[in-house]
């Protein structure tokens, strides 16, 4: 669990920096545009452009670059790569991480970042949760995609 949590910060790390690239390309064709429909569509260009890295990593070779540091892998069983579907499917129900906090805050027009932490604290806890009372050790978003989010053995040093 140490192992999995250690990874979730390190992603955070990497996401925010696709993110930042992310952001800066958005604002440059966009001509930075402040117009409420082009800020909605950065977030929807965010949200896909986190999507689409996810996925790649987790199709190409089943890890991102903080699973890979941390010795993990996404697999499905029978299959020698993650499916597209698998992947997408995978990639939505994670949202169950931060979807409803973040509903919450829309909801009751939170925007204050201490309360937004508190609300996405609150969210998270349950979900994290979820890996103790699952035979296995998955989280919810892993058991539902059916994909197994697998530890990898120490390379053998030379």
């Amino acid at each position: 669990m140490r192992r999995r949590l250690m990874a979730m910060v390190y992603e955070a790390f990497c996401l925010f920096a696709v993110g930042a690239f992310a952001i800066g390309l958005y604002m440059l064709l966009t001509l930075n545009s402040q117009h409420p429909l082009a800020k909605f569509g950065m977030n929807l260009w965010l949200i896909g452009v986190a999507g689409a890295y996810f996925m790649w990593c987790w199709i190409d070779s089943g890890h991102t670059l903080a699973m890979k540091t941390w010795r993990m892998k996404v697999v499905k069983p029978g299959h020698h790569k993650l499916p597209f579907r698998t992947a997408l499917l995978r990639y939505v129900l994670a949202w169950g991480w931060f979807a409803p906090a973040l509903a919450v805050c829309w909801a009751f027009g939170l925007h204050k970042p201490g309360q937004i932490g508190i609300a996405l604290a609150i969210g998270i806890v349950p979900w994290a949760m979820t890996a103790l009372f699952d035979r296995d050790r998955q989280f919810l978003h892993d058991r539902l995609a059916g994909t197994l989010l697998i530890a990898l053995p120490k390379k053998a040093k030379r």
